[in-house]
C-alpha cells in the first residue's frame, strides 16, 4: 500500500474527513487529496499528517505495517496541567458596583489555571468550587479596584464569617460586598467605599454564591 492508500486507511479508521485532516495539518483538503490520488511517496507535512492520524511516518511512508509501531500519543492539555501542577478556573461575570450584570448564566467560557500550590494557601477547596470573577466599579475601593480578579470559593456560603467579602446576587444583579447578619433576621449590604450607603436584604432577595478568598492586582 502506498503512502496515499495508508493516509486514506487511517481517516477512514479515525472517522475523520480529508477537510478535518487538512485544518488539523494546517494545509488545504485538495493538498490532501492530490497526496492520496498521486502516488507521491513523500510530503513536507508527514510528521504532522502521521500525529494527527495517530501513527508514525514510518507506517505512512511503508517502512512498517503496524500504525500504533513507535506510535507515541501527544498528552492532553489536562495531562499536561496535571504535571505542570495548574487547575483551570472557570469565570463567573459580576460586577463590583451596583447595577451589575443579570446572572441567568453566570459561569462564562472563560477558563484561567492557577497554580494549585497558590490556591491552596487561600483555600482547600476543590477547584469544582471554585470561580474567578472581574468587575467594573468602585464600590468595594480601595479594598477592591476594578481591574482586580477575584478567586471567589462557592463552597463557603456561611454568614457566621461576620464581615467577609462574598460573591452575591442581589436584585438580579451580581456583585461584590461585605455582608452582616443583622438580629431581625435581614442581611446588611456593605461596601467599603464610604460614599455607597449600606442596604438591607431580607428572606428570599439575597443569595451567596461563594466567598472571596484572594485578590489579584497588577501593580
Amino acid at each position: 500500500m502506498d503512502l496515499g492508500g495508508r493516509i486514506r486507511e487511517r481517516i477512514y479508521a479515525l472517522g475523520l474527513s480529508q477537510a478535518e485532516l487538512a485544518r488539523r495539518v494546517g494545509i488545504s483538503q485538495p493538498s490532501i487529496n492530490h497526496l492520496i490520488k498521486s502516488g507521491a511517496q513523500g510530503s513536507k507535512h508527514l510528521h504532522s499528517i502521521a500525529r494527527v492520524l495517530k501513527t508514525t511516518p514510518e507506517y505512512l511512508a511503508g517502512q512498517t505495517d503496524d500504525p500504533s509501531a513507535g506510535y507515541v500519543p501527544a498528552p492532553s492539555p489536562e495531562m499536561v496541567a496535571s504535571e505542570l501542577g495548574i487547575v483551570p478556573i472557570r469565570e463567573i461575570d459580576l460586577r463590583f458596583g451596583m447595577g451589575a450584570t443579570d446572572l441567568e448564566v453566570p459561569v462564562t467560557t472563560t477558563v484561567r489555571h492557577f497554580s494549585r500550590d497558590w490556591i491552596k494557601q487561600y483555600t482547600g477547596a476543590s477547584p469544582d468550587h471554585l470561580y474567578f470573577a472581574q468587575g467594573i466599579g468602585d464600590s468595594m475601593a480601595p479594598t477592591i479596584l476594578d481591574t482586580d480578579l477575584l478567586l471567589i470559593d462557592a463552597s463557603e456560603r456561611d454568614l457566621r464569617l461576620a464581615d467577609k467579602i462574598w460573591a452575591i446576587a442581589y436584585g438580579h444583579s451580581g456583585m461584590v460586598k461585605r455582608l452582616r447578619s443583622m438580629a431581625d433576621g435581614s442581611v446588611k449590604i456593605l461596601s467599603d467605599n464610604q460614599a455607597v450607603p449600606p442596604e438591607l436584604a431580607y428572606d428570599g432577595e439575597l443569595h451567596i454564591l461563594g466567598r472571596v478568598v484572594a485578590v489579584m492586582r497588577k501593580i
